[in-house]
């Protein structure tokens, strides 16, 4: 099992585990996690969204752009192979989504100007340049935010952890707490992984949590006749009612529950904290759960990038790398929601902050390159089996059909039935655009 703590080359470490909020102490205190009702979205195909965050940036000459004429300083120690859709080739490391690539889209002309982890970081998961002025949230936030239900589990999860461009995403931005990403904590490889703050504090059990949840609302009924500067206070039994439906069911914590798949089902998801990861991300969109982040840390590969990626550290008889993990986890996920008849409506996002550059360094590896890079989607409404955009002959630059993340964000909330020039407010009540720059990429819309 891979561990879950990586250090970028910026020096930002990832967390092991995240304690989210003391309501296994007080019963009360993972309201923060959830989020108020707000008007409902158009009715679109895309009714739920996986993203996964490979964080550190991948290279897009190893993954899906690359470039096999090119001097060999250029395309690298990785092969391409064909696919499921003649034309189109992916690297060899990929052979499980090379036979499912008539499901998939691929962005090879991404663009950004941003080269340093935390503000590519920003640029990708908002839609926005980072600014000192303004905070924005998450495209999940945002989701959940924007999701008129009523639900036991939170809107918008993060697997493991939301441990992405260091201090400088919160997840909310300028939105209030409570759409936060829950984040589940942990390795969901391991056999021992269970989320701890689903379970009452020693000394606690349902019946004591249930008298101080009536507590509390007789205090909030006291308080809703009581006012304050002349402003009537806010009730608060909503949140707390969520965060006592959560611990409280049944239905809420088995979703997380991964002992409950079986053990073929487990394997074919692949051992590791990725494969684990996505299986309990297709759980929890399973259970209703509308959009769920799952960061795969590891891929600011400065040196050694061919080990890294393709072999792994572990000595395993197999490949272990960045790669084949995240291949056996994405041809499993795109077969089970193929299998139960949910690809349609669920949008998968495969991206992180930037490339790499188009030549190896002297270590082997390749550095930051925003110029240019791919996204890989799925599902949801998008056509697969195409292409769109290209890279010039060595990966430097766009050749046709750039695309920057405000684009594909913007394209993102349109196929998540979000107005994407939709207005949201601050807290001081200052109007903003979910997105104001990005054009949607009419490609991606089925």
């Amino acid at each position: 099992m891979a561990s879950n703590s990586f250090r970028r080359c910026d020096g930002v470490t990832r967390r092991d585990f995240v304690r989210v909020g003391s309501l296994t102490a007080f019963g009360v205190g993972l309201a923060h996690c959830f989020t108020h009702s707000a008007q409902a979205a158009a009715s679109v195909k895309a009714k739920r969204c996986i993203l996964i965050w490979l964080d550190g940036g991948p290279s897009h000459l190893e993954t899906f752009d690359l470039k096999p004429d090119a001097p060999q300083e250029v395309r690298g120690p990785l092969l391409p192979i064909a696919t499921s859709v003649p034309g189109i080739q992916i690297c060899e490391s990929f052979p499980g989504l090379a036979k499912r690539i008539q499901h998939t889209a691929i962005v090879r002309s991404l663009t950004s100007p941003l080269g340093e982890h935390n503000l590519g970081t920003h640029y990708l998961l908002t839609g926005y340049p980072p600014t000192s002025a303004l905070a924005y949230p998450a495209i999940g936030s945002v989701v959940a935010h924007l999701d008129p239900e009523t639900r036991t589990l939170p809107k918008h999860v993060a697997v493991p952890d939301f441990g992405v461009g260091g201090q400088r995403i919160s997840g909310n931005g300028y939105l209030p707490k409570a759409v936060r990403p829950f984040e589940v904590g942990g390795n969901p490889a391991r056999a021992d992984f269970r989320v701890q703050d689903l379970d009452f504090f020693p000394g606690l059990d349902s019946e004591r949590i249930d008298r101080r949840r009536q507590y509390i609302e007789a205090l909030d009924r006291l308080s809703r006749g009581v006012e304050v500067d002349g402003t009537r206070s806010v009730p608060t039994t909503k949140p707390l009612e969520q965060a006592y439906r959560l611990i409280a069911s049944p239905e809420a914590k088995a979703a997380f529950d991964l002992s409950k798949e079986s053990t073929e089902t487990r394997a074919k998801y692949g051992p590791r904290t990725i494969g684990q990861s996505t299986l309990l991300a297709r759980r929890l969109i399973e259970a209703g759960v509308p959009f769920v982040t799952v960061t795969y840390p590891g891929w600011d590969t400065h040196q050694n990038l061919y080990t890294q990626l393709k072999e792994g550290y572990t000595g395993a008889k197999v490949p272990v790398g960045l790669i084949p993990s995240l291949d056996l986890a994405l041809s499993a996920l795109i077969d089970d929601l193929v299998d139960r008849n949910l690809l349609d409506e669920t949008l998968i996002v495969v991206m992180g902050e930037f490339g790499r550059t188009p030549k190896l360094n002297t270590q082997g590896g390749r550095d930051h390159w925003p110029r240019v890079f791919s996204v890989l989607l799925a599902g949801g409404g998008v056509p697969g089996g195409q292409v769109i955009g290209a890279s010039d002959a060595t990966g430097e630059s766009p050749k046709d059909r750039p695309v920057t993340p405000a684009d594909l964000a913007a394209t993102i909330f349109t196929l998540l039935g979000i107005d994407p020039q939709q207005l949201l407010h601050t807290a001081d009540g200052r109007p903003v655009h979910i997105s104001r720059d990005g054009k949607v990429v009419k490609e991606l819309l089925g």
